[in-house]
């Protein structure tokens, strides 16, 4: 039979203001001294433990235990608590806490404390402890802690968010943290800087992305990608490196792949567009297939030009987004042709709001445009490009030039394009039109493509030039139309001496 000698005055902590928790009272009594092996032998000798040490002869109660091999003195387990009430744990978290992990109950207090020093120093602090001891107590004691934290601290310079770290150590088994350094370290060497390298880290989940991934595992993942974007892609949607290759990377990437013809380049080309398609499923990404092979009628080859331009469009939804619009156009006359083409020259059409399109669309109509014909689908494709606020501004310059609705739309008929120009490059060209070149408005009737000209590259150019062969009665649409290296042909043929 070991004796257990513990001083009564050790656990009481009265003149501190420090009480152990009932539980963990119970706990170190039941537990550490098994209150049923008291043997007939056992002796108290007590006193008032208010009294000051220094009058009195210290007693103590001394208890016979087998389930004792070694003394335990309360008064370790007593400090442990008050040095979690330190850190800002209240009784029930302590309690939970010692539950959890018997251990801290006798492990140094140097050690919780050299601990919560290296956690310090990467920006864990204040309530940031109390929520990481309690959901994951082991990172007190896990001896694969201070490694990570030391690369974290002198290789990284501490630049991970601490709330990233945080997320880690409390959603990461400890014994996952082993290579965590060899696998950033990985990501170097196939090409991340420095300066992009704290972006990724910061943004993947780094349990996913890093630590229950073997460094073979991220090797493979790493050279899988490289021909399709590789480290560039993996910068702008870090979210990429949290997918399991086989399961999920590849899947994804051979559909798109599949789509291009085998034209690694060209699917290399929607990624580096928009990495962010690869977080949607294969399914979802198939289905929208599907939908644009089996709705509209078009062709892999259709469909693959139709992501190359406007990779969002896996993201719209078929039934709110893609199914009413095409039925749209379907209604304005529009065939699978039609609609291949409209879709590469205006995709936004397919991602705009249903607020934004009715209100283009209502400024289309009291223009003149009619429901259900081609002028207005070609008219709805190219308002796609500019802001309802801008093309408000748009008509609000014809009108204020003396051109009707008749003859906006008219001129939009012929040049769709005039809807979307800027509104203030809009009317320095027709101003430039009526007082520089003396020509009258009614002129863009027949020539509204004078309006998608550069003024300063191309309109004030040729007609400086040409005004001093042909005067300033020349045609508008001869002038600007004729490509730059007919002109330059004519100019050498007819050189103009000042």
């Amino acid at each position: 039979m070991v004796a257990a000698s513990v001083t009564l005055s050790s656990i009481s902590f009265l003149s501190q203001a420090t009480i152990l928790p009932k539980k963990v009272q119970y706990s170190l009594f039941s537990e550490c001294l098994s209150l049923r092996n008291f043997s007939e032998t056992s002796r108290v000798e007590s006193r008032s433990f208010l009294a000051p040490q220094s009058s009195q002869p210290t007693k103590r109660l001394v208890i016979l235990c087998k389930c004792l091999k070694s003394p335990t003195n309360l008064h370790i387990a007593a400090e442990t608590v008050a040095f979690f009430r330190g850190i800002g744990l209240d009784e029930k978290e302590i309690e939970s806490l010692l539950d959890r992990n018997p251990i801290l109950k006798v492990t140094s207090l140097d050690k919780l404390r050299a601990r919560i020093l290296s956690l310090q120093s990467v920006g864990i602090k204040g309530i940031a402890f109390c929520r990481l001891f309690t959901k994951s107590p082991n990172v007190l004691i896990a001896e694969e802690i201070d490694p990570l934290i030391g690369f974290m601290r002198k290789d990284l310079g501490g630049k991970i968010e601490p709330m990233q770290v945080e997320r880690l150590l409390t959603s990461t088994e400890t014994k996952f943290l082993v290579g965590f350094d060899q696998k950033v370290r990985l990501l170097l060497q196939h090409g991340i800087s420095e300066e992009k390298l704290f972006h990724v880290l910061n943004n993947a989940n780094l349990t996913k992305a890093l630590c229950i991934k073997s460094v073979e595992e991220m090797e493979r993942t790493l050279d899988f990608l490289d021909p399709f974007g590789g480290t560039y892609i993996i910068v702008r949607c870090p979210k990429i490196l949290n997918y399991d290759l086989d399961t999920q990377l590849i899947p994804k990437i051979r559909l798109f792949n599949q789509l291009s013809g085998g034209n690694v380049d060209a699917t290399a080309a929607v990624l580096r567009k928009l990495p962010a398609v690869l977080t949607y499923s294969v399914k979802h990404v198939g289905n929208h297939v599907e939908f644009l092979r089996s709705f509209v009628g078009l062709s892999d080859r259709e469909i693959f030009r139709i992501i190359l331009v406007f990779p969002a469009v896996i993201s719209a939804s078929r039934e709110r987004k893609l199914r009413p619009r095409i039925e749209f156009l379907k209604h304005c006359g529009l065939d699978s042709e039609d609609i291949f083409k409209f879709l590469t020259k205006a995709p936004l059409f397919l991602a705009l709001s249903f607020d934004n399109l009715a209100h283009k669309l209502g400024f289309l109509v009291k223009i003149g445009y009619e429901y259900r014909t081609k002028e207005l689908a070609a008219a709805m494709g190219a308002v796609t490009r500019t802001s309802c606020e801008n093309m408000q501004k748009v008509v609000g310059v014809f009108l204020s030039y003396g051109l009707s609705f008749a003859d906006i739309f008219t001129m939009s008929k012929k040049h769709p394009q005039i809807l979307q120009y800027n509104h203030n490059s809009l009317e320095e060209k027709m101003e430039y039109l009526i007082e520089e070149m003396g020509r009258e408005v009614g002129e863009l009737l027949a020539f509204p493509a004078f309006l998608g000209y550069k003024l300063d590259g191309r309109i004030k150019h040729r007609y400086e030039v040409k005004r001093k062969t042909l005067g300033e009665g020349m045609s508008i649409n001869k002038l600007l139309s004729v490509s730059a290296e007919r002109f330059s042909t004519r100019m050498t043929k007819n050189p103009v001496y000042n």
